[in-house]
């Protein structure tokens, strides 16, 4: 079983997206994101598949039979883009069973398990089935601010944001090199060897690192903060 503390960021962050999921009326589901050409029915077409995906992955796993998480690329954002066009109603409903069956999973996850090898695509990206809590962490966090609803990266919870920067950061980032002070934390992250310091609040840093935003609210030694590669 991964660490109880993730196990509880995961949840009660899914709780938090269920709630904005279900706040949302009709016309809300139509609009644009904050992701470039993706409604908010894309995002959650997209947490759906990713639940289910990743789910049926580590049922694999626990069956003893390699099941990878999506077909193929092409196959995962076809799938997006028709699960999208669904109604409010049947898409909440497949969103709601994807996010118990994916938390039922990461639970039941046996230690001896972790190091399993789950494939992203067949031949494709690999991870431990270990990580899957993690991911999903992610996706559920990161994708409830994009939604563009009131929940924002300022709202992440302090633990999120450092498991955020903590996967990001590290020398083999292949991009120019930085250090991250976050002033709330007083604490910093390294991107690569050298570089200049970009500065701001955690939660900022964790925003900007995605790929998100211009780098609002924050400031760089060198006088430039620079732009991030969507993640």
């Amino acid at each position: 079983m991964p660490d109880p503390r993730l196990l509880e960021l995961l949840d009660s962050g899914t709780r938090r997206l269920v709630r904005s999921v279900d706040a949302m009326t009709d016309a809300q589901w139509r609009e644009p994101s904050l992701l470039p050409g993706w409604t908010r029915a894309h995002v959650v077409a997209h947490l759906t598949l990713n639940a289910e995906g990743l789910a049926g992955a580590l049922e694999g796993v626990h069956e003893g039979r390699p099941v990878p998480m999506y077909a193929s690329n092409e196959r995962r954002d076809s799938d997006i883009a028709e699960l999208s066009k669904a109604s409010p109603s049947v898409l909440r409903d497949r969103f709601l069973g994807s996010t118990t069956v994916i938390g039922e999973w990461v639970e039941e996850l046996a230690d001896n398990l972790a190091g399993k090898v789950i494939q992203r695509t067949p031949g494709g990206r690999q991870f431990p089935a270990g990580d899957v809590a993690t991911m999903r962490t992610r996706e559920v966090e990161i994708h409830h601010a994009d939604l563009g609803l009131d929940y924002t990266a300022a709202s992440w919870p302090a633990a999120f944001v450092v498991l955020l920067l903590d996967s990001r950061a590290g020398a083999d980032h292949d991009e120019a090199p930085f250090v991250a002070h976050a002033t709330d934390l007083d604490r910093s992250w390294e991107f690569g060897t050298g570089g200049p310091t970009v500065t701001g609040t955690a939660s900022a840093l964790a925003w900007w690192v995605t790929g998100r935003g211009t780098g609002e609210g924050l400031t760089s030694s060198d006088g430039a903060v620079p732009r991030m590669e969507p993640w």
